[in-house]
């Protein structure tokens, strides 16, 4: 994974979990909510990001 794309998607699980913490002290579901969809994009794409990691090494663990 690159450290860019990992920078990233932690930066925007980070935004996602201050958008929900502002949400719930406002009272505000919309923001709260917003922020539980930033976390879930940025945990998803992380896994992405992992799985093509899995997949570089297995493809290197076969070329040996």
């Amino acid at each position: 994974m690159g450290l860019l794309d990992k920078l990233k998607n932690s930066m925007q699980k980070a935004k996602g979990r201050g958008k929900e913490a502002a949400g719930r002290t406002a009272d505000d579901p919309y923001l709260e909510s917003e922020g539980r969809r930033d976390r879930t994009a940025g945990g998803a794409k992380q896994v992405g990001e992992q799985a093509k990691d899995t997949a570089k090494e297995v493809r290197r663990t076969f070329e040996r």
